[in-house]
Parts: structure tokens; C-alpha cells; sequence
């Protein structure tokens, strides 16, 4: 691996990443910037469509906006009755312990909240009230760690909030939500294995990458530390233009994480988050692509295609779900049966 992360517009230009003098000094203030060893390695500066780059090299795209795109996409303080907790769906809740990330991905939809200027990481006080809405609400069976990234936690922070669910007896899942095990794999030790995990309690961890590339050599140990430490796997990937939006790409990646033992979970419909139009596809070409999918490989490889319907509606699967509109908009159902009106690209 190469050197330390890259966290400037200083860093990127020493790397050859960007020219000297790009006027992307405005990216880097609004949205921060970050790219591990590990990520480095995988980028070819050489090819100025590489996929692994296009996804945490800043371009100064990110400050067209649109009308239709929106601070929070998903509608996350909707259901934020604490800070930290996020209740959209009735039996589990998201916590977000930190809005810190390893890397930072250009296409975020959470870009607004996440970084060394955004909502940082929650306070003893802040995290106490968040585990104790967890207590109080006996309908709460799956914990869904995310941020952020909470992997960027030391296993001791870790191993402190999973002995405190521990002793929640209602709650029988906790479920991490990370990019850690792709692009900081050499975080994934037997103290970070171990932190994971809290008695009485089932845990999963979604592994997010977007590209066959990012099954790195390390990330695949860590990936083996992970299963033989008892921890269950499985996926989610977004959907983006310029990286994985050809079915060669999403077959060879779905397939991967099948050979390294992770369920393919969801594959995301992007978000409609600032300045992240340029890696959106409409979703008619997601439904091909996901259609494609299913005469290509095996039946153990296929994602779920979901998108998160704006406004806090939760997710809804758009393989077959979604209508065309006379105006060329979709109507999408969520799951208690409203229906709501998503724009095309």
C-alpha cells in the first residue's frame, strides 16, 4: 500500500489523481475527501474513466444540483425521535454512533451529514438517550449500525455499545453497515472480530462495494476473519453510472461476493443527494440491468434492486414494482401501501 489516506486537494494533486490548479477547491469545502492506502492501490491514474477513482476523487460536477435533490434524500430526520436513532420501520432502527468515514464516497447520500465538519460522533449523554429509546421500545429486534461508518471505531468503543445491547432482551440482531472490510481491510483484526460480537445477539455485517475490483486479496481475508468469527455477511452496492452500470460489471461482482461466502442483499437505486446527478441512471435502465442479471447468473448472486422513496417512505423493490407515468415519472409503492411520484433523471 501507498502511503497515508489522502484528505486534500494538496494530497490528490501529489498522487496525480487531478492536475495541479483544478478548481475544485469548492468540492473540498462543501463535501469532504478522503482515500485510504488500500483504495489508492486500486486506481489506475492512467485512465481518467477508472471506476474505483470516479467514486472517491472529487469532480467538480458535485456542485450542479438539481431541483429534485435534497439535503436529507431519504428522509431521515423524519424519524429521528432521538439524536442517533433513526425509526423508519416498526421492529428495527438505525444508530448512528459517528458520521465519520474511512473514505468518502462522491456519490453519498448522507455527503451532507458525514465528515470532519458534519454531525461527528455522538456524545456519552447522546448515546446514553439513543440506548435508551432502544430499551424503552420492546418492538425493536434488529439494531442497525451505520453512520457514517461505525467501523471507524476502535474495538473498545465498539465492544462498549454491543455489551449495551447485550443487555436489551428484545433485541436479537445487530446488523453493521460498513466499507471497512474493502477499503481499510487491515482494520478487520481479531480485537475488531471479537468487538462485533455480544451474547444472546446474532450479528451481520453488510459489506458495501461497488466494483469487482474492490474484492481486494486483503479485503477477502478479512472478509474469512469476519465468517470464522461468527459474524454473517452480506451485501449492498449502489448503482452508478461510469462504474457499475453494465451487466458484465454487476454479474462479476455479485459473483464475487457469492465466492467469499456474502449474501448479495441489496443493490441500491442512487439517491437523489446533491450534486450526485452524474453518477444517477434512470431507474429503466436499472430494471434491464437487474433483468439481464437473472439470465446471466446463478439465483444465489441476485441483489434485490431497492430504491429509497425521498421523503422517509422507506425502500421499495423497483425490479418489477415501479409504472411509467404519461409524464415519464414512477409511481412507487411504499410497504404500508402509499404510493408517491419519483422524477425521471
Amino acid at each position: 500500500m501507498r502511503g497515508a489516506a489522502l484528505k486534500s486537494i494538496s494530497d490528490l494533486e501529489a498522487a496525480h489523481l487531478i492536475a495541479v490548479g483544478d478548481s475544485l477547491a469548492p468540492v473540498a469545502e462543501k463535501y469532504a475527501i478522503g482515500i485510504t492506502p488500500a483504495m489508492l492501490d486500486l486506481i489506475d491514474p492512467s485512465d481518467p474513466e477508472d471506476p474505483i477513482a470516479r467514486q472517491f476523487v472529487p469532480s467538480a460536477a458535485e456542485l450542479v444540483t438539481t431541483p429534485e435533490e435534497r439535503a436529507d434524500p431519504i428522509g431521515d430526520l423524519t424519524h429521528s425521535p432521538v439524536e442517533g436513532i433513526v425509526h423508519r420501520y416498526p421492529d428495527r432502527v438505525l444508530l448512528k454512533a459517528v458520521h465519520v468515514c474511512p473514505v468518502y464516497c462522491r456519490f453519498c447520500f448522507r455527503r451532507e451529514m458525514v465528515g470532519p465538519q458534519g454531525l461527528g460522533t455522538l456524545t456519552p449523554a447522546e448515546l446514553d438517550a439513543a440506548t435508551a429509546y432502544i430499551a424503552d421500545h420492546d418492538e425493536i429486534w434488529e439494531v442497525i449500525l451505520t453512520g457514517g461508518d461505525p467501523l471507524v471505531l476502535s474495538p473498545r468503543r465498539l465492544r462498549a455499545i454491543m455489551e449495551r445491547l447485550a443487555g436489551i432482551a428484545h433485541v436479537k440482531v445487530v446488523r453493521f453497515h460498513t466499507r471497512v472490510p474493502v477499503v481499510e481491510p487491515e482494520r478487520i483484526d481479531a480485537d475488531m472480530v471479537a468487538a462485533l460480537r455480544a451474547s444472546g445477539k446474532t450479528t451481520y455485517l453488510a459489506v458495501h462495494a461497488n466494483h469487482p475490483r474492490e474484492l481486494s486479496a486483503a479485503a477477502r481475508a478479512g472478509f474469512d476473519r469476519l465468517i470464522a468469527g461468527g459474524i454473517v455477511l452480506i451485501s449492498q452496492s449502489v448503482l452508478l453510472r461510469g462504474v457499475n452500470d453494465d451487466v458484465e460489471t454487476l454479474a462479476a461482482l455479485m459473483r464475487g461476493f457469492v465466492e467469499n461466502r456474502i449474501r448479495p442483499y441489496y443493490l441500491h437505486h442512487p439517491d437523489l443527494a446533491p450534486g450526485t446527478g452524474h453518477f444517477r441512471v434512470n431507474i429503466e435502465e436499472g430494471q434491464a440491468l437487474v433483468a439481464a442479471l437473472r439470465g446471466r447468473i446463478s439465483g444465489l448472486a441476485q441483489p434485490t434492486y431497492v430504491l429509497d422513496i425521498p421523503g422517509g417512505h422507506g425502500k421499495a423493490d423497483i425490479g418489477a414494482a415501479s409504472i411509467v407515468g404519461s409524464d415519464g415519472c414512477f409511481t412507487v409503492r411504499d410497504w404500508q401501501g402509499g404510493e408517491h411520484t419519483y422524477p425521471p433523471v
